[in-house]
């Protein structure tokens, strides 16, 4: 079986058991403070959000919420620390998909499985990352930085955070659907990437808006595109990709899981907060400021999502040439 069939059917009968998730368990009550665990350093996509959320949700649940960085490993050490910690629903993963939607594609083994180890809990948010050009790329549109790439095959560098980030597999993406021929230089995070565009060492890369708003105001980059299905409510004036590719959608989704054998009370009562607070106005407007949409979601549509970009992504790895190691 390929590995992406796999992929997609491991994820099936997890979808299944969420679909029974009764609303009656959001009667468990958190008799202590509760930790997030994210599997990266303070300061990314997922550490935002899960701050921005674990302020709200404390406030409703009257427990301090904790956050734990466990970076390292691919998101093993992260989910080594769920593995540990007590089994009474108090500790619980907040992360993007690639810990389960990029990694079993290009790593040939990880000491942790989506079905195995995990329990979907809630959406949290939807991030979609921005197309930005070097000033001296003399376009202003989607459709003009198109014909530009395509008039100049193989003379272009794209930047990416690294080989599989969602900023790599967005524009390889665009690249097989276009047919563009654009080089690629990876880097080692939106921090030496963004830099190299502003000093011109590629002409191009996706990224998360907080890593170049403050660029664009200076018009040290422009930004042309979101990889969102839509436009986005926060930056409206910004087309989306979907308008030239129809069906795109490679904004990045964050979301927050249990230990699998956590109690299915405590997995419904934290959805149910979730979706409570992510209405709340200044968590709104402190998502809003780094580009982020608050969504919410059952557990059974987390599962659904997580389905469903493990099955775009799987094409976007295969587009990319990318191998398991």
């Amino acid at each position: 079986m390929k590995r992406r069939d796999l992929l997609a059917a491991s994820a099936a009968p997890l979808l299944a058991s969420f679909l029974s998730t009764s609303s009656a368990q959001t009667a468990f009550n958190f008799t202590k403070p509760v930790k997030f665990i994210v599997p990266y350093a303070p300061g990314g996509l997922p550490d935002t959000v899960a701050r921005v959320f674990a302020l709200r949700i404390g406030e409703r649940i009257g427990q301090g919420v904790v956050i734990e960085n466990k970076p390292g490993g691919n998101g093993v050490v992260s989910a080594q620390a769920l593995a540990s910690s007590p089994n009474d629903g108090h500790t619980f993963l907040v992360t993007d998909g690639s810990m389960f939607s990029i990694n079993p594609l290009i790593y040939k083994s990880l000491a942790y499985e989506l079905k195995r180890d995990f329990a979907p809990v809630s959406l949290l948010a939807r991030s979609p990352l921005y197309l930005a050009v070097h000033p001296k790329v003399p376009v202003n549109t989607l459709q003009e930085f198109v014909q530009y790439v395509k008039t100049r095959p193989d003379q272009l560098n794209y930047g990416s955070s690294g080989i599989g980030s969602s900023h790599h597999l967005t524009m390889e993406a665009i690249k097989a659907a276009l047919n563009l021929d654009i080089r690629h230089v990876p880097f080692r995070g939106s921090g030496q990437s963004v830099p190299a565009l502003i000093g011109g060492q590629v002409e191009c890369l996706f990224s998360a808006l907080p890593s170049l708003a403050g660029f664009a105001k200076n018009n040290q980059v422009k930004i042309l595109g979101s990889n969102a299905g839509q436009r986005s409510s926060l930056m409206p004036q910004v087309p989306s990709i979907s308008e030239i590719i129809p069906g795109f959608d490679f904004a990045v989704v964050i979301g927050v899981l249990a230990s699998a054998n956590a109690p299915a009370g405590a997995i419904a009562r934290l959805s149910a907060e979730a979706a409570a607070v992510n209405k709340h106005p200044e968590l709104l407007a402190t998502l809003g400021t780094a580009g982020i949409d608050a969504v919410g979601s059952s557990p059974a549509d987390y599962a659904k999502a997580i389905q469903s970009e493990n099955e775009r992504l799987a094409k976007a790895v295969a587009l990319a040439g990318l191998k398991p190691e």
